[in-house]
């Protein structure tokens, strides 16, 4: 269950975090998120759940990123950059190349 590993390491910056772990974390979100808009949508709620979980895992998405980006030998303060319009389509790219092969400054490699 490689996709509840961001929740095991839920505030964890430190590290690497392999592609595998961040694609299936973000996956799992989604359709958590799709659900949890269904769900409402037929309860006829104001959103709470859904708010619920969207700051609830806040944290453990920033962390994933921020431990995916170590995993290509860059610096986690480089997940800014999705605050910036257009800019965060770099990060993107970054989050789909592969990680170094051998150990880097964050680590060893995951794999």
């Amino acid at each position: 269950m490689i996709f509840l590993q961001p929740y095991k390491k839920y505030a964890v910056f430190a590290g690497r975090a392999t592609r595998k772990e961040f694609w299936l974390f973000h996956l799992f979100y989604f359709i958590c998120f799709i659900a949890l808009i269904n769900i409402e949508e037929m309860l006829g709620s104001e959103g709470g759940f859904f708010i619920l979980w969207m700051f609830g895992n806040l944290l453990p998405q920033i962390a994933v990123g921020v431990r995916r980006l170590h995993d290509t030998n860059k610096s986690g303060w480089m997940y800014l950059l999705s605050l910036i319009p257009f800019a965060n389509i770099w990060l993107l790219v970054l989050f789909c190349f592969d990680g170094d092969e051998e150990d880097n400054r964050f680590g060893a490699n995951p794999k």
